[in-house]
């Protein structure tokens, strides 16, 4: 296994859609969400380490989680865990890990990965992942894993490349936001537009080059404290200096500015995993369409539900269509597919009361 590959593992989202299951104290990313006997981030953890050492693999994640992390992957050394005390999207974060990495290495070629999405082909994964490992390796890019669009999702950002670029690896032209319909339909029909996934890879010389560049006062913010990381005194300094870098995602802060952005498209399977519609796609369903989990049920009349419990409660279902029934300790969710992005918002009423 190659010593100069690293990995960040981002586990710090609440993944609030998936309310009543996903919460503040125990995010998606800490469960067996499709019933396959590991969690979302051993899934994870475990298909990154076919590839990169598992003692260069980094978590960062929220304070609060540090405990669910170290007991759900037991093989991690605490040390390899990188506490956020404040939530401040995801560039902080990055080139926190990354300065530590530089640190530890500089030969280091690193990828960024969610901790919550789901991919089954993992050999197709682990080769497209060397692929941009090679590529970073002699060229100065920052690169990304698009994902083959199969419908205009407007939830995603897009990825747009020239349609005359021929190789394998592709120049990025420019990153699109969240597209509304029509516009989404467009993108699919040009057949040069990937989905942003959110899986980043690059050397850690190239990002570290790109926040000098993009983000000099985020940089001298984390340089101040290079003399600290990977010793005793990093907690106190990243505690007592974290919260002071600009709220930015990694996309905003670095990828969209810079000019050596490259995309490479992905030939594995991929679910962001981000709502209960995306988890019924990956879910096995019965004759209609209804897909269960833990739950034993008895449906009449019922047709393209997901119905979820603990412990195998009995769910009698009769006339619905399209629902989200979820049973999880003292919650009771019924709501329409149709209607899921609310989600979020009764979430925030619901944790009021």
């Amino acid at each position: 296994m190659n010593k100069n590959y690293y990995a960040i593992l981002m586990a710090g989202g609440v993944g609030s859609r998936f309310w009543p299951v996903s919460t503040t104290e125990f995010p998606k990313q800490f469960h067996d969400m499709l019933g396959s006997g590991s969690t979302l981030i051993q899934k994870t953890f475990s298909r990154l380490s076919k590839l990169i050492p598992a003692e260069n693999i980094l978590i960062l994640t929220n304070e609060r989680y540090n405990d669910l992390v170290l007991e759900q992957l037991p093989m991690v050394n605490p040390d390899q865990v990188l506490l956020e005390p404040a939530m401040r999207n995801t560039a902080p974060c990055i080139l926190y890990a990354s300065l530590k990495i530089q640190k530890m290495n500089p030969d280091a070629l690193m990828v960024v990965a969610p901790s919550d999405h789901w991919i089954e082909d993992e050999n197709a994964f682990c080769n497209n992942l060397q692929h941009c490992f090679d590529f970073c390796e002699k060229e100065n890019a920052l690169m990304t894993l698009g994902i083959q669009p199969t419908f205009p999702n407007t939830g995603y950002g897009y990825i747009e490349y020239s349609k005359l670029d021929a190789t394998p690896i592709k120049k990025v032209a420019q990153f699109r936001e969240k597209p509304d319909y029509e516009t989404a339909k467009t993108f699919l029909e040009s057949g040069n537009f990937l989905w942003n996934g959110g899986i980043f890879i690059w050397s850690v010389t190239s990002i570290v080059s790109a926040f000098e560049k993009f983000q000099p006062q985020m940089n001298a913010l984390f340089q101040s404290g290079k003399d600290s990381y990977n010793t005793p005194s990093e907690k106190q300094f990243i505690e007592a200096n974290y919260a002071k870098a600009e709220n930015l995602s990694i996309d905003y802060a670095v990828m969209e500015n810079a000019a050596n952005v490259y995309v490479l498209p992905a030939t594995f399977d991929w679910n962001d995993l981000g709502t209960w519609s995306s988890l019924h796609e990956k879910l096995d369903k019965d004759d209609q369409n209804n897909a269960v989990v833990n739950a034993t049920v008895i449906l009449e009349n019922a047709s393209n539900n997901i119905i979820r419990t603990d412990g195998k409660k009995l769910i009698v279902v009769d006339g619905l269509d399209d629902y989200i029934i979820v049973d999880k300790d003292n919650v009771l969710l019924i709501y329409p597919k149709s209607k899921e992005q609310d989600i979020k918002r009764i979430t925030a009423l619901a944790t009021k009361k």
